[in-house]
């Protein structure tokens, strides 16, 4: 004999109402904005009963999918909300199959290294952060920094030694990403924060760096040291694209259309 399914009280008031207030109390907005709409609907098309609550429960994965979409991408700290949908690949210097085959993140997936290096304005970090919303799209972690974000860093938890909990915590992303290196000399605490990084991240989470010097070239603006063993590791499992070309930015000044035509 079928085991029967436990009694449930009959409502002593609005259905509609007390169901409004089981999913507050089951804390299931998504579900709830869905449900004065589709009932009516539900009515009057004579949906069966499991359509119903397949449709509901839909509704209330699709809205949590996208509340953590916008958490993730809060998170990131991305710094202009720059994304592959306005991105010229054409323009790129990076070779078309280059830019595919980075897009199917697979290298994240990996744990695999990304140095994206070449002359300034030649979309580096654009091509970056690009790749970071793809990954929060597809549901991973991400962390953008500049790399003296990483100094302050270390200022922040030297003075009460907890320096590897917070590179602990770091690692935690699954893409982490260090834009701008070379432009300027590197202080001690970045270049000690880079390191530090590297060095917890390596063969355990994917670093995406942009810079302005090929890695080989990190000695010029950090101690050869710490240089020489932060890229040891940073390289050892690593694809390294350089761009080349003039700056889109200044290419579009020159020609006006960095701004809007004065009337």
């Amino acid at each position: 004999m079928t085991t029967p399914i436990r009694a449930i009280t009959g409502t002593t008031g609005d259905p509609m109402s007390e169901a409004i207030g089981l999913t507050r109390r089951l804390k299931l907005p998504h579900l709830r904005r869905a449900l004065t709409d589709l009932i009516p609907t539900a009515k009057a098309q004579r949906w069966d009963p499991a359509e119903v609550v397949r449709v509901l429960l839909a509704e209330e994965a699709a809205g949590r999918d996208q509340a953590n979409l916008r958490t993730r991408r809060k998170r990131a700290g991305f710094p202009a909300g720059k994304t592959f949908g306005d991105w010229d690949e054409t323009a790129s210097s990076i070779p078309r199959p280059t830019q595919d085959a980075l897009k199917t993140l697979e290298w994240v997936q990996r744990t695999e290294n990304l140095c994206v290096c070449g002359p300034s304005g030649t979309g580096k970090s654009h091509f970056a952060e690009a790749l970071g919303q793809a990954a929060v799209e597809a549901g991973m972690s991400v962390a953008w920094f500049t790399i003296e974000d990483l100094g302050a860093l270390v200022r922040r938890h030297r003075a009460d030694d907890s320096l590897a909990r917070a590179m602990a915590r770091l690692v935690r992303s699954d893409l982490i990403i260090i834009d701008d290196i070379g432009l300027l000399p590197v202080s001690p605490d970045a270049a000690e924060g880079f390191y530090r990084l590297v060095d917890a991240a390596y063969e355990r989470r994917s670093l995406a760096v942009s810079s302005n010097l090929h890695p080989s070239g990190f000695d010029e603006i950090m101690p050869k040291t710490l240089a020489t063993a932060t890229v040891d590791r940073l390289l050892h499992h690593a694809h390294v694209v350089v761009t080349q070309g003039d700056s889109f930015r200044l290419t579009e000044a020159t020609t006006g259309k960095g701004v809007t035509p004065l009337k």
